[in-house]
């Protein structure tokens, strides 16, 4: 029930305390959470990038519609898609799973074979729907284990993704942006946390077939 109350507690976070700031233990945290997503067959198909400085949040606020949250909040995450990922980044991960699992690559061809297909069946618009997909699991994860460390977060698609890939200079990595995660402490004057959480009843909302 502490978990249901934890994430019953939880909101977008409209305005954050610009004085408090995230522990580097509970930030650390945070990201490893992120880092343990589920993703489509372990791909991992894009990066996430922590934002701390000021001087560049700055910039990218004004890229964002001029949103507090993008400055004030104690980090930004900005989940960036690889939509270059091709037959080496699939070798890259298949020398991954060897190397953590003590196995020889030449035993995992063919699940090397399964994720070369996935990549090479894909138009570039399909692509980059998979991979963004991905990045919403992670951003997803990411959100949950906020609440659970006590954290108050907001995930953001108000901001220009072409804007924020110039001023991070990330285009040169492959990477596009797609989805951003403010995180630190809400400020006692943001009144959507007064506000009763807005869910569908259960019966409602599930279907049991």
């Amino acid at each position: 029930m502490e978990f249901l109350s934890k994430l019953n507690k939880r909101y977008a976070t409209k305005v954050f305390d610009p004085a408090k700031k995230v522990s580097e233990a509970d930030m650390e945290k945070l990201l490893e959470a992120i880092r343990l997503s589920a993703s489509s067959l372990g791909f991992q198909p894009y990066k996430v990038l922590v934002v701390e400085d000021p001087e560049v949040r700055k910039e990218l606020r004004k890229v964002a519609w001029n949103q507090s949250q993008i400055t004030d909040a104690s980090a930004l995450l900005v989940f960036a898609v690889n939509y270059e990922a091709n037959e080496k980044s699939a070798d890259d991960f298949i020398n991954l799973i060897a190397k953590s699992r003590n196995v020889t690559t030449e035993s995992l061809s063919g699940y090397s074979d399964m994720v070369k297909g996935t990549i090479n069946s894909l138009n570039p618009e399909q692509f980059e729907n998979w991979v963004s997909k991905q990045a919403y699991i992670a951003l997803g994860f990411g959100l949950v284990s906020a609440a659970v460390l006590g954290l108050d977060a907001c995930p953001m698609e108000g901001f220009s993704p072409a804007d924020f890939d110039r001023i991070l200079d990330i285009k040169k990595l492959g990477l596009k942006s797609v989805v951003i995660m403010a995180v630190g402490y809400r400020s006692d004057e943001d009144k959507y946390q007064h506000l009763a959480k807005v869910r569908q009843k259960k019966e409602d909302f599930f279907i049991n077939v």
